[in-house]
């Protein structure tokens, strides 16, 4: 059999992290395969050709990714060209909806087969996006458990092939007891911009918290995304330090974890780490989703457990005051820390076992065989 093309487009680093274990996945089962599009560095490891510079793909937030407009629309036009061009066996998006809704849609057109890998949050948004959905893609692949009943009550099938992180986060990490260490981690994000709004209170907070109790704090940086040094003055430099591309082991060397929203929260309840959730945008981005989220927990752990099992800081209640006062509750009262724990063991069973990128792999392969 000749080598084949498959176009996939992943946007964000968790989505680099998921594409990455897919296209080994892919490869081991059918070593013809190979891949284009868009993904970040670990998406380059396993020989994807990259169309574009992937720090400039993850932009959060509406007014953010409105400035940045001539770069997407003709990162667009490109990637569009490409697909003519090389006519892939099919096209896999990866989460990203704003820029990957919009690149099915004319890669319907094409009469190429469309799979999406790790759902849009369209359970947040409300229907319209599911209604693209059903007109767009040929094949849905979700990876949370409450995704494939919000599908089916809409009338569109879809397939749960369980969690990626389970595979990605070493097995001696997952609920793994907790160290009798003082060690709090800190979850800024991966993008400047939420990174710029929550570290500073992070830090704030943390330097009030070591002060009392004398433990330390580390930050989980990304090296290159952020001048970490810089919101961190001298005083607060000997109990609190930075750690570079290595959140997971910092989650698991810590007792508890302040992070920002998203997929930090669901590796710090895999590893099993009670936590607090921060979350915190650009005005004009949050009073859009205000009025077009309909959620009442945004934290991706919550979703998943079906509560607010851990604290949630949204916008202006994500400040120094509130998290440190969050992070003292769990210091403080220990049965309420035993039970975030308890609830927190539960979530890799309920993320469906590990295996999620080899499933992925054979759905993939059988649709376009």
């Amino acid at each position: 059999m000749n080598e084949f093309q498959i176009f996939v487009s992943a946007g964000e680093p968790s989505g680099d992290n998921a594409g990455a274990l897919l296209l080994s996945a892919i490869r081991k089962k059918c070593s013809k395969a190979a891949f284009f599009g868009l993904g970040g560095t670990r998406m380059h490891k396993e020989n994807q050709e990259q169309l574009a510079d992937s720090s400039r793909l993850a932009v959060m937030g509406f007014w953010e990714v409105a400035r940045q407009y001539s770069f997407f629309r003709k990162l667009f036009h490109e990637c569009l060209s490409e697909i003519k061009k090389r006519k892939p066996r099919c096209v896999v998006l990866i989460d990203y909806p704003g820029f990957n809704l919009r690149l099915a849609k004319e890669v319907k057109k094409l009469e190429i087969p469309v799979i999406y890998y790790i759902s849009p949050q369209v359970w947040a948004w409300g229907e319209k996006r599911v209604n693209e959905i059903k007109r767009y893609i040929d094949r849905m692949i979700v990876i949370l458990p409450f995704e494939k009943d919000f599908y089916q009550k809409h009338g569109t099938k879809c397939d749960f092939v369980g969690h990626y992180l389970l595979e990605d986060i070493p097995a001696t990490y997952i609920k793994s007891p907790i160290s009798t260490g003082s060690q709090i981690a800190l979850l800024p994000g991966s993008r400047k911009l939420e990174i710029e709004r929550l570290l500073p209170p992070m830090i704030e907070a943390a330097s009030r918290f070591n002060h009392e109790y004398g433990t330390k704090a580390v930050v989980a940086g990304v090296r290159g995304a952020y001048d970490y040094k810089s919101a961190i003055d001298s005083k607060m430099s000997k109990t609190i330090s930075i750690v570079y591309d290595g959140p997971r082991r910092v989650i698991f060397e810590s007792s508890m974890v302040l992070t920002k929203s998203g997929t930090a929260t669901l590796e710090s309840a895999i590893i099993g780490r009670p936590m607090v959730v921060a979350y915190k945008t650009g005005f004009i981005s949050y009073q859009i989703a205000k009025r077009l989220v309909k959620l009442d927990k945004i934290a991706l752990v919550n979703l998943v457990l079906g509560n607010k099992v851990v604290p949630e800081l949204i916008q202006g209640d994500a400040n120094a005051d509130n998290m440190y006062g969050e992070l003292k509750k769990l210091r403080d009262n220990r049965q309420y820390f035993d039970n975030i724990k308890k609830n927190l063991d539960q979530v890799p069973q309920l993320l469906g076992g590990v295996g999620a990128s080899e499933r992925t792999a054979e759905i993939i392969l059988e649709l376009i065989n």
